[in-house]
């Protein structure tokens, strides 16, 4: 039997099995290529130390520091009666704050032996408050005694490192595992083609990998980010190549629009003209219509920049070719409200078949999961006849009784909210592979495009149509100024005098089955600070309706009502019948209201930026200006209020999905969930990395092209299949 390779050796054969499994199960970290790759997050020198005076609450730390005074005192408790219980308490400094360690009972005898004052020691643990102090219980502990032998070999050179820890394994431990395997590091097989390399001046994977667990000077850390980054940066883009290299060996129908045809009746009676950034961007689709392989792209737009008129356009080209188009979206509301809009805008081009409908017309249908059975019979007829040429529906698109006739594009409206699977199984009812317009309402900034996309071609539509009106947004301190809240809905009455209509946004719906007392997610400091459940709709609402918006019409809106009510609500919303609509995020896209000119957000320190910005764009969508009000109870020093101060500030979507970024990091660009905290990424930032990514990107096009099975590569070949595990194989091939 063949030896098995240093790196894929399982790291229960080395460390043991205890450690092995807390590394599973906490670090996710299973072989001994796994923790080579599993870097320090920062370094300590042993001559500075950390700043005390920024600990992160309720975060897992690790600081190097020196112990200034302990002291043990006694207390009575009800498991010591008689004074006899014990508490050791340790303050420690690094010169720009203080920190406070505590330690109990039987645990004092320990640590009061070993942190005298003048000790140096890594501590990692906990942070918490007591008496208005930060603290650590407990905390494990390292002498960083700089004799003992161990202690110096293990920490060779003045630069100690910082490693993403757990409570179960603190960062030093991780240290010492690391000396164990860092000798298979030589054997590290690397991945970047020795020209590239060469060429850019880094240093070998296996030197990289030294350098960046046991540094002996800033240089060396700097050496080794640079080489790491270019390997993450590297491989995925070599993977994305490959992926749009497939895809151009694919067959497709190309899709023309004739030029007397459907397209261009609708264009002769359109009431208004489109934008520049709307033409430019119908060409750019158009020609990737009209090719032989799938067209695969990205239409990203500011709220309200006219995706939809441009989404139309082009299924109007294929249904103009002979073929069908689908829109995929994400919720009832908005598939009837496209449906809705697409119709009234089409007029009699969207009655093919019928009396009255124009020569050129075709079927615009709708397909939902809660369409009675007759409705439902009657859509699927006309869709595998070919008797419509578009369709839009939710997921119920996507069931195997969904025939079509001839499937030539698949537009599918905020991308986010869809998985892999459900984009292609309705990829997958084309006799052909169809071509592929994805739309997205939230700005991406171009190195996520280029790496969560970049499969995709992108175009940005970043233009407003004219007579859209500037949207102005405030911050209002509830709890600082109730005074502030008050004048909020004076505001919305105003509104209402002039004849407008105004929203009002909250987390939560308010009903038993949404009940705030279920165990959820870990709670951050500032939930726990709030204590409260997140403001409901259906309280909100009864609230308003008795108190400051008395005698206006209230309706509630949310996505546990039938979706009839749903949208007999909504058709009274934009027909002028209710004043003021009560709602969860179930509006954040594509609902289009223009007399709508105020929105007042609840709790909106409970939404993330990119939300709050979608939700902003519901308003200001006709002549009158547009008012945004973000209510919040959080302190003016909280990073909650921080982010609510930007979403104020302005109203550049690409700029706020920076500062989204930044605060969500990136997540696992290759992950279906695309947010959260482990990523694939480990040494590069898609935000501060733009450069490195953009080159990675020219380089992996040039080496696929030149040779797409990899085959004169076999090291690049192993690490991508090391990148791409089954999952995300699967997610690049669904794209």
């Amino acid at each position: 039997m063949d030896p098995v390779p240093a790196l894929e050796e399982p790291l229960k054969k080395v460390l043991g099995p205890a450690t092995a499994k807390v590394m599973a199960e906490h670090l996710g970290l299973h072989t001994v290529g796994d923790l080579l790759h599993h870097y320090p997050r920062r370094y300590e020198e042993r001559g500075q130390l950390t700043h005390l005076a920024d600990l992160p609450m309720d975060e897992h730390v690790t600081v190097v520091a020196q112990v200034a005074d302990a002291r043990l005192h006694t207390f009575a408790s009800s498991r010591a009666p008689r004074g006899k219980g014990q508490r050791l308490e340790v303050t420690i400094t690094d010169g720009s704050g203080r920190l406070q360690l505590v330690f109990f009972g039987a645990g004092v005898h320990k640590p009061h032996k070993e942190l005298l004052p003048g000790t140096r020691a890594m501590f990692a643990g906990k942070v918490s408050v007591f008496n208005r102090r930060l603290q650590l219980a407990h905390p494990a502990y390292e002498l960083l005694r700089g004799d003992s032998e161990e202690t110096v070999e293990t920490w060779a050179g003045s630069l100690i490192p910082i490693y993403p820890a757990t409570a179960k394994l603190e960062s030093w431990k991780i240290g010492k595992a690391l000396q164990t395997v860092l000798p298979g590091a030589q054997e590290a097989v690397d991945p970047l083609p020795e020209s590239l390399r060469a060429g850019r001046g880094l240093v070998a994977l296996p030197e990289a990998l030294l350098k960046i667990h046991r540094p002996h000077t800033q240089a060396d850390i700097e050496d080794a980010r640079a080489r790491l980054k270019w390997d993450e940066a590297f491989v995925l883009q070599v993977a994305l190549a490959r992926r749009r290299h497939a895809d151009a060996q694919l067959p497709a129908v190309a899709r023309r629009p004739k030029p007397d045809g459907l397209l261009a009746a609708f264009d002769d009676r359109l009431p208004f003209t489109l934008t520049e950034g709307q033409r430019k961007v119908s060409a750019e689709i158009f020609t990737g219509l009209a090719t032989e392989h799938p067209m695969h792209r990205l239409l990203q737009g500011e709220v309200g920049s006219g995706k939809t008129m441009v989404a139309l356009r082009a299924m109007l080209a294929v249904v103009d070719a002979g073929g069908q188009a689908a829109m995929l979206a994400p919720t009832e509301v908005l598939a009837q409200q496209h449906h809705r809009s697409v119709t009234e805008t089409m007029g009699e081009l969207a009655e093919g078949g019928m009396l009255g409908g124009a020569e050129d017309a075709t079927k615009v249908v709708l397909l939902t999961g809660s369409m009675g059975a007759a409705a439902r019979r009657h859509a699927l007829l006309d869709l595998a006849t070919g008797e419509a040429g578009i369709v839009i529906g939710t997921h119920a698109l996507i069931e195997d009784k969904v025939q079509f006739h001839d499937l030539g594009l698949v537009v599918v409206d905020e991308q986010h909210r869809f998985g892999v699977e459900q984009r292609d199984a309705l990829r997958g009812k084309g006799k052909q592979p169809p071509h592929l317009l994805v739309m997205t309402a939230t700005p991406i900034p171009r190195t996520v495009a280029m790496t969560v996309f970049g499969d995709l071609e992108t175009s940005v539509l970043d233009q407003l149509p004219a007579g859209r009106s500037p949207i102005a947004s405030h911050v209002v301190p509830a709890a600082d100024k109730p005074h502030f809240l008050a004048r909020a809905w004076e505001r919305v009455r105003e509104e209402v005098a002039k004849g407008h209509q105004a929203y009002v946004v909250c987390p939560r719906i308010g009903d038993e089955a949404d009940d705030p007392k279920k165990p959820g997610g870990k709670k951050s400091a500032e939930d726990e600070a709030g204590k409260r459940p997140p403001l409901a709709v259906l309280d909100i609402a009864e609230q308003l309706a008795r108190g400051p918006l008395r005698g206006l019409r209230v309706e509630v809106l949310h996505g546990r009502m039938q979706p009839d009510d749903k949208d007999a609500v909504m058709r009274r919303f934009a027909a002028g019948e209710a004043d003021v609509l009560v709602a969860t995020t179930v509006i954040e896209v594509g609902v289009n209201v223009p007399n709508a000119t105020a929105m007042v957000i609840m709790d909106a320190d409970r939404f993330g930026v990119s939300q709050l910005h979608q939700l902003r764009g519901r308003v200001g969508r006709g002549s009158a200006p547009g008012l945004c009000l973000l209510i919040t109870e959080m302190p003016e020093a909280s990073a909650a209020r921080q982010r609510l101060n930007a979403v104020a500030s302005t109203l550049d979507g690409f700029e706020l999905s920076r500062i989204d970024l930044e605060q969500r990091r990136e997540g696992d660009v290759l992950g279906q969930a695309q947010s959260g905290t482990r990523s694939s990424l480990r040494m590069l930032a898609v935000i501060d990395d733009e450069e490195i990514i953009a080159e990675a990107r020219e380089e992996a096009t040039r080496v696929v092209a030149d040779d797409p099975e990899l085959t004169r590569l076999p090291a690049l070949r192993t690490a991508l299949d090391a990148l791409l595990d089954e999952e995300r194989e699967q997610y690049l091939e669904k794209g």
